[in-house]
């Protein structure tokens, strides 16, 4: 009877056992597949004109999984540093704020503050370029894909490799918010205006490293609603520029920016 006993407590220890791991296992599936962590950002509870100074009531949280939380969206644990700025960008109700939706200066917005868990800031600098004012036509915030032109090892022919694509740019030189005048920001920016920090996680940076030892970096501006990734991107041979049928093959209309030229010099964000 004792025996019996003893094994029925023990099977209702392994069953409740077992059901707690179960219970462990599905909520951690079920994380997962929803895209990870969840991270609170905020939103707004109300439309923001261009101009307006942010205030409390206009703001409120939203839980969102790590997997879809974008670069320049403000954390609810940022709501101090946000109120008392002006919207540089009219928001609508119950979008996410970004960064890039408020006109702050550098002092205002620390780099390390933009750079999400699993990223790193990186920096590279352009070369010299025929357009002087250069990567004045990019502002942080946007997005670009980083090409890169090395020589074969073997045959000593060159290639243009695509390295990434929809790269978000962290910083334009020393700003890393857009500003209400341009025209003023574009001026004021002289030769530092060719440093592009860009947001890339540490394996994306280790390939980066390599590039800029073995070649040359590229970037090409995206527009601001493309989101596509364009996948098995081919290296394209030197030899494509002298084949008139493989220039017709990749032959597309000419974008309004980009690419600009930037020199193999680059340094970490922490």
């Amino acid at each position: 009877m004792v025996g019996t006993r003893r094994a029925l407590y023990l099977s209702l220890g392994l069953a409740v056992t077992g059901t707690i791991l179960l219970l462990i296992y599905m909520r951690q599936f079920e994380q997962e597949t929803s895209g990870g962590q969840r991270i609170e950002l905020l939103v707004a509870v109300e439309p923001i004109a261009r101009g307006t100074v942010i205030s409390g009531k206009m703001l409120a949280t939203r839980s969102v999984p790590l997997a879809y939380v974008e670069d320049r969206a403000i954390k609810a644990v940022e709501r101090s540093k946000v109120i008392g700025l002006t919207a540089a960008n009219a928001v609508d109700t119950q979008q996410t704020m970004m960064w890039t939706d408020l006109d702050i200066t550098t002092e205002e917005r620390d780099l390390s503050s933009l750079v999400q868990p699993g990223k790193r800031g990186v920096t590279v600098r352009a070369a010299g370029a025929d357009d002087s004012r250069g990567n004045a036509l990019i502002r942080p915030g946007d997005y670009v894909d980083v090409i890169t032109t090395m020589k074969d090892e073997d045959t000593q022919q060159e290639s243009a490799v695509v390295l990434f694509q929809r790269i978000l740019v962290l910083a334009v030189g020393s700003e890393t918010q857009p500003s209400l005048e341009p025209e003023k920001a574009s001026s004021g920016r002289a030769r530092n205006d060719k440093a592009l920090t860009l947001s890339l996680s540490l394996q994306e940076a280790q390939v980066l490293a390599l590039a800029v030892q073995r070649g040359r970096l590229m970037v090409a501006v995206r527009g601001p609603n493309d989101i596509g990734i364009t996948h098995d991107v081919p290296d394209l041979h030197v030899s494509a520029l002298r084949e008139p049928e493989s220039r017709q093959q990749i032959q597309k209309p000419p974008s309004k920016t980009g690419p600009f030229a930037i020199e193999s010099t680059s340094t970490a964000a922490r």
